[in-house]
């Protein structure tokens, strides 16, 4: 406000230097000095009027006498005929399509971007600058970072809800639980996310269930190093991903969860919230990953474990073919548990699944209980081939179980082998179709062009799937198969909700260990299910 005194005072002594001028004087006929007179003397009440406004707004005299005797001044409403503040320009009105990057669906699980990265996400967002700090949404995800970048925290959400039931479930119930509708929270995620530079630290916990919601959980506890050129290197409660579809990302699955195969194959030595050792790295035509793991978060509070599981996971996937409208992924993904958990029941696993179907439901394929489990192994090829809109993929893996010889049995048991496969087909409608992004090695969720806004002719995205997938634990006459043949629709209004709806009809040939009709899948299991998903990412 001081300095609003002083412009007004300058702007006084201005004007006299201009009015008292000895043109401003000369005593003359002249028109043109008339009207030049005149033309000052407007001038001269104009300035006078300004200095009264700044008078108002400081609540002193136009030029105050005691400059620096300290007057109290307060801020008032500039009145409706006044100018307003104005703190920021409007964001420019955007008329066309998102571009390419803009418009891909928000992943919370995205990889963990590296110092460089960060710093180009930021800059591109709005933020707000606060006494050294600044407050944005790089990607969605809110975020506090310094100026510099170097720390930040950040604070990400993935929310799913499912509802739905089944249908047509026969020979009978007997033994089974399948609802005609019930609900299931699959995922309640927050991500907390904190960064030194290069070095960030990933919690999060689940709020969850893979079975039946009410607990809570962890998906991840690790730190990570993103210096050393596309390449992250993590240790700690972590997921590491040998499969493609593992890769894409639970909020970016054609479907609503996982082919069977590949949820059993993945827990052998990975899944959430595994203790792991290792890293990846990707350039734009392949990717490789590698790590050493251990126990799952939770093994020791449920069962008292005299030595802990250690095992390893590894994928190598590349690009053999790309242009605008062809995209080919090839690749290999391998895991191994060199021992499993020691329990008092001895090292014992059992492979199971539901029907593809996460509503908590009784789960009808199983190995049946394994004992004396020396390794477990798991290998097979990654196929996938996009064609414009279009995007089929399939993924193969064998199983292979070595036992040792146990008390009741002198003699090495016999090594089991399960299999087990997918094929998936995915058509975009509208929207940008899915791409592949070369940071995770896998196909990712489609682009929104425009959000929803009927108004406009503008619908988000959407996008029809089916999918066949069969897996095979039948071996030494203690397991089962099952069948599944799966299509799907899924709208996204916009970048961070999309709605799900998926139809499933579901084979299951009968347990072998069940003994009684009574008992679950006695007679063996068909059935129908349709589900229904709302979720919401940042």
């Amino acid at each position: 406000m001081r300095f609003l005194s002083r412009s007004s005072v300058l702007l006084g002594s201005a004007a006299s230097a201009i009015f008292l001028s000895p043109v401003s004087v000369q005593a003359s006929s002249d028109p043109e000095l008339v009207a030049l007179r005149r033309e000052m003397e407007s001038m001269r009440g104009e300035i006078h009027r300004l200095q009264s406004r700044v008078a108002k707004y400081e609540h002193t005299s136009p030029v105050s006498e005691t400059p620096h005797k300290h007057v109290p001044r307060h801020l008032i409403t500039a009145g409706a005929g006044e100018p307003q503040p104005i703190f920021n320009e409007p964001a420019p009105v955007r008329t066309g399509p998102r571009t390419t990057a803009e418009s891909r669906v928000a992943l919370p699980e995205s990889p963990t971007m590296s110092w460089k990265d960060f710093k180009a996400a930021t800059s591109k967002e709005e933020s707000v600058h606060v006494g050294g700090i600044q407050i944005g949404f790089p990607n969605g995800r809110p975020t506090i970072a310094s100026d510099d970048k170097a720390y930040a925290f950040s604070v990400g959400l993935l929310a799913q809800e499912d509802f739905g039931g089944f249908m047509g479930v026969g020979p009978s119930k007997a033994g089974g639980n399948f609802n005609n509708f019930t609900q299931n929270a699959r995922r309640l995620r927050l991500y907390f996310s904190w960064r030194y530079k290069d070095w960030v630290v990933n919690v999060t916990p689940d709020f969850g269930s893979s079975s039946v919601d009410g607990s809570a959980g962890l998906f991840e506890a690790n730190v990570n190093y993103t210096g050393l050129h596309h390449t992250t290197l993590t240790i700690g409660y972590f997921q590491p991903r040998m499969e493609e579809e593992s890769a894409e990302r639970s909020g970016a699955f054609e479907f609503l969860e996982r082919p069977a195969i590949v949820d059993i194959v993945r827990n052998i030595a990975g899944g959430v919230g595994r203790f792991s050792i290792g890293g990846e790295h990707y350039e734009k035509r392949w990717l490789v990953a590698g790590y050493f793991t251990g126990h799952k978060f939770g093994d020791r509070s449920s069962t008292t474990v005299s030595d802990s599981q250690t095992g390893a996971v590894f994928r190598a996937v590349g690009r053999p073919y790309v242009s605008k409208d062809i995209d080919v992924h090839v690749g290999a993904g391998a895991t191994a548990a060199f021992k499993v958990n020691q329990t008092a029941n001895g090292r014992q696993y059992t492979a199971s699944n539901n029907m593809e179907i996460p509503l908590g439901e009784a789960s009808l394929l199983s190995s049946g209980a394994l004992s004396n489990v020396a390794q477990i192994w798991a290998a097979g090829p990654q196929l996938a081939l996009r064609y414009k809109r279009f995007l089929i993929k399939s993924e193969y893996y064998h199983i292979g179980v070595q036992r040792n010889s146990g008390a009741d049995n002198p003699q090495n048991l016999p090594s089991l082998g399960f299999d087990g496969w997918y094929v998936a087909a995915n058509y975009t409608l509208l929207g940008k179709p899915r791409a592949y992004n070369e940071k995770i090695g896998a196909f990712t969720a489609p682009g929104v062009d425009y959000d929803f806004d009927p108004s406009r002719n503008h619908w988000g995205a959407v996008e029809l799937s089916g999918r066949w997938s069969v897996t095979n634990l039948h071996d030494d006459g203690g397991g089962n198969q099952q069948t599944a043949w799966e299509g799907g629709l899924n709208w996204y209004p916009n970048r961070y909700f999309r709605f799900m709806l998926d139809y499933e009809r579901f084979i299951v040939s009968r347990t072998p260990t069940s003994t009684k009709p009574t008992q679950l899948n006695y007679f063996g299991t068909t059935g129908n299910a349709v589900v229904g998903r709302v979720q919401a990412a940042f």
